[in-house]
């Protein structure tokens, strides 16, 4: 394996991982839970940024490779990480939420599916 093609996978691999950990923070926590702790809300935060940054990241220096999954929402996660890194005091915690419940789990497991 070529060194892009190393970070390519671990860029993968590490998306993979920030999802998995953002849902677990919120495991067995109900959406009015969750919008009045502010600490979970840091910690999903985070890993959301790690995950658009990394989106951003592949579709910079791996475009071929994004362009091959469109199942996976390249863009808008890179788009959700600049509103969210450069807009933080205007966040909806609703649309966090929302995001981790709904969209993180499809995302998990089409990531799973091409690192395979």
């Amino acid at each position: 394996m070529t060194a892009p093609q190393n970070r390519q996978a671990d860029y993968v691999a590490l998306m993979l991982s920030a999802a998995t950990q953002a849902r677990s923070y919120t495991e067995g926590m109900s959406q009015a839970d969750f919008l009045e702790d502010s600490k979970t809300q840091d910690a999903v935060i985070m890993k959301l940024l790690v995950i658009g940054e990394l989106a951003a990241q592949l579709l910079e220096e791996h475009n071929e490779f994004t362009g091959t999954h469109p199942e996976i929402p390249w863009h808008q996660m890179k788009g959700m990480r600049n509103r969210m890194a450069h807009g933080y005091f205007e966040l909806n915690m609703d649309v966090v939420w929302d995001t981790v419940q709904l969209a993180l789990p499809d995302l998990e497991a089409n990531l799973r599916l091409i690192t395979r």
